[in-house]
């Protein structure tokens, strides 16, 4: 690919973004809720929370030619998000989705049949190629959306039109849309084989401990290593208890920080935003994970998923800080 005058970022994140709906304050879902209207969508999630952490970030993808369309655009564009590669689909609205707070977890109800971001094609990404990132990121809800997209997802990871840049893929596996979009008797085996050729073919790859098993049965970190053995690096999360990463022939487990969980949508996301800029910035193994941690305590811990982050710098700086005085107290 001739990459002269291209436009040179950090990373490229592709997928569907849709207006979240949720009442104020955490309040619960009912006839007397006060809302507010946010962007929510895996991928620009981590584009908005690198950007906040000081990187230089795009995302691209397909909204409504609507007012919702509107404000996705406006907020991301606030969290200087660079978003000149979003198509606006006059014949396709944007996605909705609303969250429920309740005492036994949050609820979260979507609207997302017939969008913009499921009509998008392989034509789509000829616009994109204008932007020459470090790293492209992307997740298993993108294939999920439509066959379409499912195409767009394969040429994207397999057939790399950006050479050599390294592939960044959050497996996110979202059975509903499997099983809304899938042609095949057995959706959750087209998503097992299909999330699993996408993770093999990464260079770095995201997946929970508990949707791994879900999907492919595996126990433990290391049995979901021994099935996705090709990617460069591999960070398996296992919640409010660790995150492991296999790095070559290397591992490195730290456990997650304590937090009070007010909502955990969107955690995940972040947890890959902090761990991406650590690596954007050559930091080391471990200093990832603590970094994925921090950004996805910050999010549990709040009603958006897009919770303020300071410079990677500072946050840096807390964690060393940390790690000193955990040192001086084990001595």
């Amino acid at each position: 690919m001739n990459r002269t005058h291209q436009i040179a970022t950090d990373v490229l994140t592709i997928g569907e973004t849709m207006v979240m709906v949720t009442p104020q304050e955490g309040g619960r879902l009912d006839a007397e809720s006060s809302f507010v209207l946010r962007p929510g969508g895996a991928e620009s999630n981590v584009a908005a929370l690198l950007a906040e952490l000081g990187h230089r970030t795009h995302w691209a993808g397909a909204l409504g030619a609507d007012r919702l369309g509107d404000i996705v655009i406006s907020v991301l564009s606030g969290h200087k998000v660079d978003t000149s590669l979003v198509r606006r689909d006059p014949d396709r609205p944007t996605a909705v989705y609303f969250k429920d707070p309740t005492p036994h977890g949050t609820q979260v109800a979507y609207y997302r049949n017939g969008s913009a971001a499921a009509g998008m094609t392989i034509a789509d990404s000829a616009a994109w190629y204008r932007v020459n990132p470090r790293l492209v990121h992307l997740s298993g809800v993108l294939p999920a959306l439509s066959p379409t997209c499912a195409e767009l997802t394969r040429r994207i990871v397999i057939d790399r039109p950006w050479g050599d840049v390294p592939i960044s893929f959050d497996v996110n596996h979202r059975p509903v849309l499997w099983e809304r979009a899938s042609e095949a008797a057995e959706p959750r085996e087209q998503a097992a084989e299909t999330l699993l050729g996408l993770a093999q073919h990464s260079d770095v790859v995201f997946v929970g401990r508990d949707e791994a098993a879900a999907l492919w049965g595996t126990t433990d970190a290391e049995s979901v290593r021994a099935l996705i053995d090709k990617p460069a690096h591999l960070v398996v999360k296992d919640a409010a208890v660790e995150a492991v990463s296999f790095t070559g022939t290397s591992t490195a487990r730290v456990p997650s920080r304590r937090v009070d969980v007010v909502d955990p949508v969107g955690a995940g996301d972040a947890f890959a935003a902090g761990w991406l800029s650590g690596w954007l910035s050559g930091r080391h193994e471990p200093l990832r994970l603590r970094l994925g941690h921090y950004a996805a305590a910050q999010v549990l811990a709040s009603t958006s998923d897009l919770a303020p982050l300071p410079p990677a710098q500072e946050v840096i700086a807390l964690l060393e800080d940390e790690a000193d005085r955990v040192s001086q107290d084990s001595n």
